[in-house]
């Protein structure tokens, strides 16, 4: 069976900290650069429910391939049409590298979508702080 569409690009647009930086615009953004780059036959640009990674937004899911992105601002749109989108490459500077699996809440202090990435602890060895 297929889908209906081969990319999937969610938007936080909800929760405590993603409406309150810029989600709407970057989701009307991506939205309409995706129509205009004649994408819309094959990629769908959604909102979404919180990610749980509070204070790294805007954020963007990019299915099937899985790729998250932290801190996105209108004005990096057209970088993930061209790159993500068109090139299948993703946009090194705005991945999200979470702190660890599960809920990520960006603390005072940190700038959102630069969590220092999961590293799995050694089979018996101690778990990262």
């Amino acid at each position: 069976m297929s889908s209906p569409f081969e990319r999937h690009l969610f938007v936080c647009t909800s929760g405590k900290t993603c409406p309150t930086q810029g989600a709407e615009a970057v989701h009307a953004a991506l939205k309409e650069a995706c129509f205009a780059a004649g994408l819309d036959a094959t990629t769908r640009v959604n909102k979404s429910g919180c990610f749980s990674q509070c204070g790294h937004g805007p954020m963007i899911a990019v299915y099937p391939e899985g790729r998250w992105y932290a801190a996105v601002r209108v004005e990096d749109v057209a970088e993930i049409v061209e790159s993500e989108l068109k090139g299948r490459r993703p946009v090194e500077r705005l991945l999200y590298a979470p702190a660890k699996p599960g809920k990520n809440v960006c603390k005072a202090g940190e700038t959102p979508g630069t969590v220092a990435p999961f590293v799995p602890p050694a089979a018996g060895g101690p778990s990262r702080p």
